[in-house]
C-alpha cells in the first residue's frame, strides 16, 4: 500500500507542473501571436493535450531516473531544486542564519508531516479545505451526469453508423455531444429538421468533434477537477482546452469546404440565442462538448464574447503551412522543461554531503547559542 505521506507528496508535484506548465504554455502562445501564428488552433490544443500528458506521465520518469542513480547510473546528475539551493548557500551565496535556512528548506517535509498527520490548525485547514472541494466537486458531477443522462434518455433515436447515436430531442435546444461506455451520442434539437443548412453545420461540427477525441479530454478534465479544485491554474488550463478545441474545430470544419462559412456563423448565432433560454439542467450537464454557449460574464463587464471571437477567426482563417514541424518544434521544448521541473521540484532522497554540511552548521550554531546562554548566565550569577 502507498503511504500517505507519498501520495500527498505526488498531489503536491502535480499541482505545481500544472502551475509551472501553464506559464509556460501562455509563454508558448504569447510567441505564437507574436509570430503570427494566431490561428494554429489545432495545433495549440495538441500542445496543451500533449502537455497533459506529459504531466501524468512524470511520476514514471522520475521512477526510471531514481532506479537508474540507485544502480551506479548517472549519480553524477543533480537536479534537485533544493539540494542546488543548499549549495548555493553553504558556498556563501546569501546570508542568513543556518537554523533559520534549515526551516525555510525542510517546509516541505514539515508540511508534509503536519498534514499527515493532522498536527495543528494550519494542517487541519488544508485538509478540510480539500475535502469540501472534493465532496463538493464529486456532487455536483455525479449530479450532472445525472442530468445529461436524462437528457440522452428522454431524446429519440434517429439515424446511427458504426458506434455514433444520433438523438432528437425536444428539450434541449443546443446541439450537443456526449459518450457512453462504449457508443457515441449527438443530441439534435428536433427543430432543426425543419432547417437543414443549420442541421448540417451542427452535424458536422459535432461529428468533428468526436474526431478530435475531445469528449475524451472534456470527461478526463471534469473528472479531475474535483481534485485539483483549489488550483486556478487547473480551472484556467481547462478553460483554455475548451476554447481551442472550438476553435480548432471551427476551422477543421470549415477547410473541408463542403459548408459555407456565412451558413456557418448564422447557424452559431441562431444557436446562441437559444442557449440564452436554455434551462437549468442542460447548463449542469457535463460531460459534454455542445456547438455553442453564450457568454454572459463578457456581456456584463463590456468585453467581446466568445461567440464574436469564433466569428472573428472565422472571417479571418488562415491556413497553417507545416502544421506538424512547428508542433514538434514547440513540443519538445515545454516536455523537456515539464520534465526537467518535475525531477528538480522532489523531495531529496539521501543526506548528500552538502545537507551534511549543513546539519554540521546548524549545530554548531545550535551549540554556539547554548554556550553563548550559558556565560551569560554566569556572568550574572
Amino acid at each position: 500500500m502507498i503511504p500517505g505521506d507519498a501520495l500527498l507528496d505526488a498531489f503536491i508535484n502535480a499541482n505545481i507542473l500544472f502551475v509551472v506548465a501553464y506559464g509556460l504554455w501562455y509563454a508558448a502562445r504569447f510567441l505564437f501571436y507574436r509570430l503570427g501564428l494566431t490561428h494554429s488552433y489545432a495545433t495549440q490544443l495538441r500542445l496543451l493535450n500533449s502537455v497533459f500528458l506529459a504531466i501524468v506521465f512524470s511520476p514514471f520518469l522520475i521512477l526510471l531516473f531514481t532506479t537508474l542513480q540507485s544502480n551506479g547510473y548517472a549519480k553524477a546528475v543533480n537536479v534537485n531544486l533544493s539540494d542546488m539551493v543548499v549549495a548555493y548557500y553553504l558556498n556563501g551565496g546569501f546570508s542568513m542564519q543556518a537554523t533559520e535556512f534549515e526551516k525555510l528548506v525542510n517546509m516541505r517535509d514539515t508540511f508534509l508531516s503536519n498534514v499527515t498527520n493532522a498536527v495543528g490548525w494550519g494542517a487541519w485547514t488544508v485538509i478540510a479545505a480539500f475535502f469540501v472541494g472534493l465532496i463538493v466537486g464529486t456532487v455536483r458531477l455525479v449530479f450532472s451526469i445525472f442530468c445529461l443522462f436524462r437528457i440522452v434518455s428522454a431524446s429519440y433515436a434517429w439515424r446511427r453508423f458504426g458506434r455514433v447515436r444520433l438523438r432528437l430531442s425536444d428539450k434541449t435546444l443546443v446541439p450537443f455531444s456526449t459518450r457512453g461506455l462504449w457508443y457515441y451520442y449527438v443530441v439534435i434539437p428536433s427543430h432543426m429538421l425543419g432547417q437543414p443548412k443549420e442541421l448540417s453545420v451542427t452535424l458536422a461540427h459535432e461529428l468533428q468533434h468526436l474526431r478530435q477525441g475531445d469528449i475524451e479530454w472534456e470527461i478526463v478534465l471534469e473528472a479531475l477537477k474535483p481534485f485539483f479544485f483549489l488550483n486556478p491554474a487547473y480551472h484556467a488550463w481547462k478553460r483554455q482546452v475548451e476554447n481551442l478545441r472550438e476553435f480548432a474545430c471551427d476551422t477543421e470544419v470549415l477547410t473541408r469546404g463542403r459548408i459555407d462559412v456565412r451558413a456557418y456563423c448564422d447557424t452559431l448565432l441562431s444557436v446562441c440565442q437559444q442557449t440564452l433560454r436554455r434551462d437549468r439542467m442542460f447548463v449542469v450537464a457535463v460531460p459534454k462538448v455542445t456547438l455553442v454557449t453564450a457568454d454572459r460574464s463578457a456581456l456584463r463587464d463590456g468585453r467581446m464574447t466568445f461567440l464574436e471571437r469564433r466569428i472573428t477567426s472565422l472571417l479571418d482563417m488562415r491556413h497553417l503551412s507545416h502544421p506538424r514541424l512547428l508542433f514538434l518544434a514547440t513540443l519538445l521544448p515545454l516536455i523537456a522543461a515539464i520534465m526537467l521541473t518535475a525531477m528538480a521540484i522532489q523531495r531529496p532522497g539521501d543526506w548528500s554531503q552538502d545537507r551534511l554540511m549543513l546539519s554540521t552548521v546548524v549545530n554548531l550554531e545550535r551549540l554556539d547559542e547554548i554556550n553563548r546562554l550559558s556565560t551569560f548566565g554566569r556572568i550574572r550569577n
